[in-house]
């Protein structure tokens, strides 16, 4: 990210990708409600959680949603954002059976994506695991045809689920262990472009960190206009369930707790062979003090 190159006027809009489940559209639709101003005009696209992962490695959005597994391996072209995080605490991702099936050291299982965090915690639990991947709308289906013998369910299915169904182990239980002590399970949060201008960078950071506070002050107002206008795929219960869990108070910005979960998770991802090297989380965020260095 250049500090050098100027932030000037330029038509085009900043690009902010997102999934399509609920509290990624809920942290964003703050501003594009026009509750929040922008330093120039953003545009949004919904995609499932793995094509944003796929495209944050092909460098295609200016502002996306990431699995934090993937971080690691796009830190040299995405800065890390310190909002819209998603974290478990207590729960996460779950994964589910047909009740009584007994699961064999290879069994066949659907996961959301190569690059999802849970796929990472999965492949370390369970390496002789046939994995087929598919979009986490198709997951439960997969299990219930019988396609594959268990799945990961993510987002909202978590919370609503076929009842012939039922939970081998919960991913939060897998990664309590991993981590040895209790902190927030990582799931996802946002990077942006490092070939964006620093100033501008910082104003678009700023920009997202007030909608997510917005949208958490307003959450009842917001979330009545979601639902009126089909913007969720839930009813109000369990959109208002769901956002307990995935988009409060901790998903304005991260701190201190979250960020030691976060460097957690990288480690056990480098220890178990899917990183390259050790990574600091704070050491690839957008450096705010630049401003106040500048302006002093």
């Amino acid at each position: 990210m250049s500090s050098e190159q100027p932030d000037t006027i330029s038509p085009n809009p900043v690009t902010i990708a997102h999934s399509p489940d609920a509290d990624d559209i809920f942290m964003y639709y703050a501003i594009r409600f026009g509750w929040v101003s922008t330093p120039r005009p953003f545009e949004n696209l919904a995609l499932d959680i793995e094509t944003l992962n796929e495209a944050a490695i092909e460098g295609t959005y200016d502002v996306t949603a990431i699995s934090f597994a993937l971080y690691p391996k796009i830190r040299d072209d995405y800065a890390l954002l310190r909002t819209a995080v998603s974290f478990g605490e207590g729960y996460g991702p779950k994964l589910i059976k047909p009740k009584g099936k007994r699961l064999r050291r290879n069994f066949k299982v659907a996961l959301s994506g190569r690059h999802t965090t849970n796929a990472m915690l999965f492949r370390i639990a369970y390496p002789e695991a046939r994995i087929v991947y598919r979009n986490f709308l198709d997951i439960e289906r997969a299990v219930l045809t019988g396609e594959v013998d268990a799945g990961v369910l993510i987002h909202e299915s978590i919370l609503d689920f076929d009842p012939s169904l039922e939970v081998e182990r919960e991913l939060w239980d897998l990664w309590r262990e991993l981590a040895g002590e209790e902190l927030p399970l990582p799931l996802g949060g946002m990077a942006l472009r490092r070939s964006i201008p620093l100033t501008r960078a910082i104003a678009i950071e700023e920009a997202l960190i007030k909608a997510v506070d917005v949208a958490n002050r307003h959450r009842g107002v917001l979330a009545k206009m979601l639902l009126e206008r089909d913007l969720v795929r839930i009813d109000a219960e369990t959109l208002d369930r769901y956002l307990d869990l995935y988009a409060n108070d901790r998903s304005v910005t991260m701190d201190a707790t979250q960020l030691r979960a976060l460097d957690t998770l990288f480690r056990i991802g480098f220890e178990h062979g899917f990183y390259e090297c050790p990574v600091k989380a704070e050491d690839f965020m957008i450096p705010h003090d630049y401003m106040e260095a500048r302006e002093s």
